[in-house]
């Protein structure tokens, strides 16, 4: 059987984007075949199309790093035929062929029954990126964020599919001081409409010259970017305050002290979405489809296979908005 995929060659140093008709015996092994109905691209789809990326290695390769569908076959009897699942993070899409497929071959254990109060193309408007916004705020609740509702909370890289996902989940949760970081102008009416209560821009909030310690203005903080922005927030954090941090797209250096944690015992945070035990990834996709469900509340845009080029060229210019998923045929 032959299906269409998007695949990344290497040639020499070149890197090349394709899509191109291949068949199951191409993909990775893996004890489950999918027919995919959705994926849905994140910054490190964007990094794994670039030159020296530093996302994948090996070539060739279907990337992709989500992906929903129905199981095709199973020689794991945990699944069967016609069951609907979904598939983030681990190696899907980097070292094992991944959801930029209208097939993918995956192993069993990756594998998330669909909670049953998602679509699968629910399932798509969060991918990774809802995930690592369900885990970001899991990790400030577990850090004293339920006690006040009225805690100034602030969330970077705000436009983009974790920051979108994170201020709609916190707004649904009842917070009511959501101050969302960005650095596009364009975007302030749309971030109010999905629950923030005020719009920064970067320049406004990172000083000429970070100080270790600077008026505590953000009890609270969920940072997406990284670099400097992280210094910033750092010192601007209250007594006893809290940052999950789950991305790098502003850098991966961290110039700051030790002052905001021993002197104001801030705490920071490091949110991974990559390799979540598979007990705390069902019951964070379980939150999903309840308490944190904001898929009607999503900026979301639905493509094609064939127009994935174009949303890889926003996300590394920095000019894409909310989650794109990608629809197979």
């Amino acid at each position: 059987m032959k299906f269409s995929a998007l695949k990344i060659n290497k040639h020499e140093e070149n890197i090349a984007l394709n899509i191109e008709e291949t068949t199951i015996d191409a993909l990775s092994q893996g004890e489950v075949v999918i027919q995919v109905a959705y994926s849905s691209v994140n910054y490190k789809d964007s990094l794994a199309v670039k030159q020296n990326g530093g996302v994948i290695r090996t070539y060739p390769m279907i990337p992709g790093i989500d992906l929903s569908g129905t199981v095709l076959s199973s020689q794991d009897d945990r699944f069967k035929k016609s069951d609907k699942v979904l598939v983030t993070g681990y190696g899907l899409g980097v070292t094992q062929t991944g959801g930029f497929a209208q097939i993918a071959r995956v192993p069993a254990e990756w594998i998330v029954p669909l909670p049953d109060n998602l679509t699968l193309k629910e399932a798509m408007l969060f991918g990774t990126a809802g995930f690592t916004a369900a885990l970001s705020i899991q990790a400030l609740e577990q850090h004293g964020l339920p006690q006040n509702k009225e805690a100034t909370i602030l969330v970077t890289g705000a436009s983009g599919g974790v920051g979108s996902l994170a201020i709609a989940m916190l707004k649904k949760l009842g917070y009511g001081n959501i101050i969302a970081l960005s650095r596009k102008k364009t975007v302030t009416d749309s971030l109010k409409k999905i629950g923030a209560t005020k719009v920064l821009l970067l320049d406004e909030f990172i000083p000429e010259k970070i100080k270790p310690l600077a008026k505590q203005a953000i009890d609270f903080a969920i940072d997406t970017v990284g670099g400097e922005v992280t210094c910033a927030l750092l010192s601007q954090l209250s007594y006893g305050g809290s940052i999950a941090i789950c991305g790098n797209a502003a850098g991966i250096k961290l110039n700051t002290t030790v002052l905001p944690f021993i002197l104001r015992g801030t705490n920071l945070l490091g949110i991974d979405s990559v390799n979540v035990p598979m007990n705390q990834r069902v019951a964070i996709w379980q939150r999903l489809a309840t308490d944190l469900n904001v898929s009607q509340q999503a900026l979301t845009n639905e493509i094609s296979l064939e127009e994935l080029s174009t949303i890889f060229d926003q996300l590394q210019s920095g000019t894409h908005h909310g989650r794109t998923i990608v629809k197979m045929k």
